[in-house]
């Protein structure tokens, strides 16, 4: 099972509503059209195709000043980690990560216990979809 569908499913597991999105693009359109109900990006860092994490969470944040974003990355050195530090405001989880690491910082950026019921947080997740 890839990181990105085992994000997805501890995040729906916990509670969250999560929106899917195959790639970068995608995911702009997901969010486009959802965009009232989305507290938090979850993105890796590395996407498909021409969009990437961090311009998708610029993006994100250009459309809804107060959408939260956390990063996932499997690499210690990235296009948001320099020399050992994150840009300010990065929220970032390491892949491999566990199932209470990320309950912890996705409650930790929306500013909720992490034992605490999301169900008014909804978390947009990208993940490559499955073929039918």
């Amino acid at each position: 099972m890839a990181v990105r569908e085992i994000a997805c499913a501890i995040l729906v597991d916990l509670g969250y509503r999560v929106l899917e999105a195959a790639d970068g693009e995608e995911a702009l359109r997901v969010f486009g059209a959802n965009m009232a109900v989305i507290d938090l990006l979850l993105t890796d860092v590395v996407l498909p195709g021409k969009v990437r994490g961090r311009e998708l969470s610029e993006r994100v944040q250009a459309l809804r000043l107060d959408a939260r974003v956390v990063f996932m990355s499997g690499y210690t050195e990235n296009s948001i980690v320099h020399h050992g530090r994150l840009d300010n405001g990065v929220h970032l989880v390491g892949k491999l990560f566990k199932r209470e690491q990320l309950a912890r910082k996705v409650a930790e950026v929306l500013g909720t216990a992490a034992a605490s019921t999301p169900e008014a947080s909804n978390v947009v997740a990208l993940r490559p979809k499955r073929d039918a």
